[in-house]
């Protein structure tokens, strides 16, 4: 009869399960486990039998994460380490890019002796056209590489400069960043009403559109004045604003805080407030005039100094051709287009020493209690179709050099496939193209010229031509250039209502040269004020002539603090 023997039976009157380990499982560790996994192996010694990814954690448990109970763990035997250095050895300079030219040399012998052997032999149509397909291919794919050489030499662009050195006592009261400004929109702008009109404009040559690339017209230099006349130097602003408005600019000042989200170049404009009143100025002796060439190109200008294609020379060059442009189209020296009032800027010169320009004062209504007072330029005015009298707005767009400057040769492309050139100034002066039409729009002109002009030499820049001129309606242009003007009444609203919240004083908007926002700084109100005073009294050594001066500069002190009462008082008297 078989022995049966009762086994040892553990009661746990605290729970569940057995209260100790058995004994010969005491001194093992416990390993958690799932009745999930699956058993596919014994023993995997290689531990890389599963390199499928699909297939790595198959057999797995499902608390791998955890380390391995049954591990070897060397605790406090430090004899054998041995630090390893597994950064790469770096080759000489003669051996760097070895492989590669061997690699190319050995190829360029391979097609070689193909093409011996394809020349030795007869071949039919089929492979005579695999050859072809083989060669084209070849030819595609040698231009593919070389554009690559091309773009790993581009050179890195140069951090820009600020157009004002921001000084340490300026404090920045907001900051807006493109991406945000691009969002906004501002739909309900009521009625426009012209407030004032003033100047005179000489009519458009129309023998100027039959201009073309065989028969280009050398560009002339033509004397004339251009008032480049800020918001609170004129009369006229200083008169409307006791009537009209709470916000006062120019056009030009308005364009570019409309398109300054396409803007790459530092600017700067200075924010004066006076009670429930804002005037936007540029700041003296800045280069707010100038034009700005090839600002959104990929690879823009990034020469210095005296060379003739930096920035600041293009610059100075693309107003130059502008100016001389705009009234040379003109039938200078017959009849003109006189507006209800005289020219506000025109002292003792005559009639023909001054450029061909129509200022209008218009009023907008931007809502919110936002009336803007904005002075317009016109250039020129030509009868239409009908006989009707249309205004004008004329402006150049100049070629410096094709090989920088999108690789379109205006005098090969301009007669026949001219929209390859305009996409190409599109994309190289999107900022310039769109102040421009903000402008026309502003000032509700009729026509938008543009005229092409290039070097008659491309080391030369003092000699033009003219190859041609295009014109288009101001809003049907916008479109064209994906110009929003919902964006740019939202953009210039922004800005009021950020100028509006802050306290009566003056402020700086400035772009920043290398990054897509615009910052709003509080500045003292005699910022870029009596530089030159301070400097001719320090130069004095006498001090009785210092002493006369300083009675000068303290009596043109009292007067600019008079004036400004003034205008402080002009501008508080609807209260």
């Amino acid at each position: 009869m078989a022995l049966f023997n009762i086994p040892r039976i553990q009661d746990n009157p605290h729970g569940w399960g057995p209260s100790e380990a058995p004994e010969q499982f005491k001194d093992l560790p416990y390993a958690p486990f799932s009745k999930g996994d699956r058993l596919g192996k014994v023993s995997d010694w290689t531990g890389a039998t599963y390199q499928d990814r699909r297939f790595l954690n198959k057999y797995m448990s499902q608390f791998g994460g955890q380390a391995n109970p049954y591990s070897y763990y060397h605790d406090e035997d430090e004899s054998t380490f041995q630090l390893v250095d597994t950064s790469r050895v770096q080759k000489p300079i003669y051996q760097k890019g070895r492989i590669r030219f061997n690699q190319n040399k050995l190829r360029k012998e391979r097609e070689k002796r193909q093409q011996a052997q394809a020349s030795m032999q007869v071949l039919s149509k089929t492979q005579k056209s695999r050859e072809r397909d083989r060669q084209r291919q070849l030819r595609k794919w040698q231009k593919q590489f070389g554009k690559q050489q091309e773009q790993q030499k581009k050179p890195q662009i140069k951090n820009r400069n600020a157009s004002v050195q921001v000084r340490d006592t300026w404090a920045v009261v907001e900051e807006m960043d493109f991406p945000r400004l691009s969002k906004l929109s501002l739909s309900n702008v009521g009625e426009t009403e012209d407030l004032m009109k003033c100047g005179s404009l000489e009519f458009y040559d129309r023998a100027y559109d039959r201009v073309t690339t065989k028969n280009e017209k050398r560009l002339q230099r033509i004397s004339r004045i251009f008032h480049k006349v800020t918001t609170t130097d004129d009369p006229i602003i200083r008169q409307l604003a006791k009537m009209h408005g709470n916000v006062f600019a120019t056009d030009a000042i308005l364009s570019v805080l409309m398109c300054c989200t396409r803007s790459v170049y530092s600017w700067d404009i200075v924010v004066n407030k006076f009670g429930k009143k804002l005037f936007f100025d540029k700041r003296d002796d800045s280069d707010f005039d100038l034009l700005t060439v090839s600002e959104t190109a990929t690879e823009p200008p990034q020469e210095e100094g005296a060379n003739l294609n930096s920035p600041k020379n293009l610059a100075l060059e693309a107003t130059f051709v502008n100016h001389n442009f705009s009234q040379q189209v003109l039938k200078m020296g017959e009849d003109r287009f006189d507006m209800p009032e005289p020219n506000p800027f025109a002292q003792d010169e005559e009639p023909s020493e001054i450029a061909s320009v129509a200022y209008k004062y218009r009023k907008f209504d931007l809502g919110n209690g936002i009336v803007l007072v904005c002075r317009c330029e016109l250039d020129a005015a030509t009868y239409g179709p009908n006989g009707e009298l249309q205004m004008m707005n004329i402006k150049s767009l100049n070629e410096w050099d094709s090989r920088f400057s999108g690789g379109v040769d205006w005098r090969l492309k301009l007669d026949m496939q001219r929209g390859a050139v305009l996409a190409t100034e599109l994309k190289n002066n999107s900022c310039k193209l769109g102040r421009w039409t903000v402008s026309s729009l502003l000032a509700g002109s009729d026509i938008i010229k543009f005229g092409y002009v290039s070097r008659v030499h491309v080391k030369d820049s003092s000699k033009h031509v003219i190859l041609g001129t295009q014109q288009y309606r101001p809003t049907e242009f916008a479109q064209q250039i994906n110009l929003n003007m919902d964006n740019a009444w939202g953009i210039l609203r922004c800005i009021i209502d950020i100028c509006m919240k802050q306290k009566d004083g003056k402020y700086l908007i400035m772009k920043d040269p290398n990054k897509p926002v615009i910052r709003l700084y509080d500045i003292p109100n005699n910022s870029f004020e009596s530089e030159e005073s301070e400097s001719e009294s320090s130069s004095e050594d006498d001090d009785s002539e210092s002493g006369a001066e300083d009675e000068e500069e303290e009596g043109a002190v009292h007067r600019e603090d008079d004036e400004e009462r003034e205008l402080g008082t002009e501008l508080e008297l609807e209260k």
